[in-house]
């Protein structure tokens, strides 16, 4: 066989690696991008400079390897939790990584794997069960009902069912933006704990942008949850990649079991501390983005479109016969959404007020395609 015409096929990958596709969104040069869910604005100039400034220092040191346990990073993110969250975190509790992806992907390495199931309730984020294949952990999807919201006893009895090691619950949801309460997240940990006992990751990765509370108070007294953060988005730094969780401190001794030997690199450390140093100008605009999503989820509901109730910064919409169709028409008008997969639905990003308004332009002239009834969605390959 000629080397050019070697594929993955022909490689000695895992089984359950063949035929699936990797992770990722369209990456196209539009006038208006909102399909990835990032903050729409640069970081302001003053922390531009304060992250030249740390990393500049790191600089000096880039001979060293960096602090294996990011000490002083914790401290910070634990102090960020501890003000915005409604509860008291320590370091102790606090593990950061490679953005949240590398989190979910280090707790399945430590409760997950061969032999071992991981549960969560889809549509929802798609990593995690690619992560879960990546990690050998079984993938179990759980129920939701017709309008996106876990029912607590449904999604009770599907643990209950399959016994699962983790459990993820993503609250705000990704594609759909619906919240989970506090009591649901309760009533499945409980389910989790008789069943199990399980490991039950809630994924925050949006709650910043939310209508209601962090659930970290929901940590006190539960060994078994995790919660799970980003900077990718409230902090508008998706080009950082840090990830966080907050958990008791034997979850965080166990994740380092699995953790790669001086995973954070030294200015990964010094960018992520200097963000912290802005936690209140950067939320400033985490407030202009909610209003910008609420506008837009006003203004497609005034044109017709059945929109989701939103606590992230982003609004799913539709319902279409086929959704790709219209994913491409919006793109033929420049500008950018996603098609998750949902059937007969569509996500937005809630972007700055003129790229919103280039997209309410957009589906402004496509309200003849609203209201079919969508076709049975295709198998989804991640």
């Amino acid at each position: 066989m000629n080397a050019t015409d070697i594929t993955i096929d022909d490689l000695p990958v895992r089984d359950e690696l063949r035929g699936k596709s990797p992770y990722g969104a369209p990456q196209l040069d539009v006038p208006v991008r909102l399909n990835t869910n990032e903050n729409p604005y640069p970081l302001p100039e003053p922390l531009v400079e304060r992250i030249a400034e740390r990393v500049r220092e790191a600089a000096r040191h880039l001979n060293r390897y960096p602090d294996r346990d990011a000490v002083e990073l914790r401290t910070g993110l634990a102090e960020y939790l501890t003000k915005t969250g409604g509860h008291p975190v320590g370091p102790e509790n606090v593990w950061a990584a490679n953005g949240s992806n590398e989190v979910i992907q280090q707790l399945l390495q430590t409760f997950g794997g061969p032999g071992r199931t991981a549960l969560g309730f889809e549509p929802s984020y798609s990593m995690h069960a690619l992560i879960a294949r990546g990690t050998g952990t079984a993938w179990v999807s759980g129920p939701r009902g017709e309008d996106f919201t876990l029912d607590p006893a449904a999604a009770g009895k599907a643990i209950a069912e399959h016994r699962p090691d983790v459990v993820f619950v993503t609250t705000p949801n990704n594609p759909t933006g619906t919240a989970v309460p506090a009591e649901t997240v309760l009533a499945l940990y409980e389910a989790a704990q008789a069943a199990g006992p399980a490991m039950v990751v809630v994924d925050e990765a949006y709650v910043e942008f939310s209508h209601g509370a962090s659930l970290l108070p929901l940590l006190e007294g539960r060994p078994n949850l995790v919660v799970s953060r980003t900077m990718s988005k409230a902090f508008g730094a998706a080009g950082l990649r840090l990830g966080y969780l907050a958990a008791h401190p034997a979850v965080v001794d166990a994740v380092q079991l699995v953790r790669l030997p001086y995973h954070l690199s030294a200015v990964t450390q010094a960018t992520a501390l200097a963000a912290l140093e802005h936690t209140d100008t950067l939320l400033k605009y985490v407030e202009q983005l909610k209003g910008e999503r609420d506008r837009l989820v006003a203004a497609l509901r005034t044109l017709g479109y059945d929109v989701t109730e939103s606590d992230a910064n982003f609004v799913q919409f539709g319902t279409f016969a086929d959704s790709h169709v219209v994913w491409r028409k919006i793109l033929d008008r420049g500008v950018l959404v996603r098609d998750n997969g949902v059937p007969g639905r569509l996500r937005v990003t809630a972007g700055t007020p003129a790229e919103n308004d280039a997209f309410l332009d957009a589906v402004g002239e496509l309200v003849s395609y609203v209201g079919a009834t969508p076709t049975p969605p295709k198998e989804q390959s991640a």
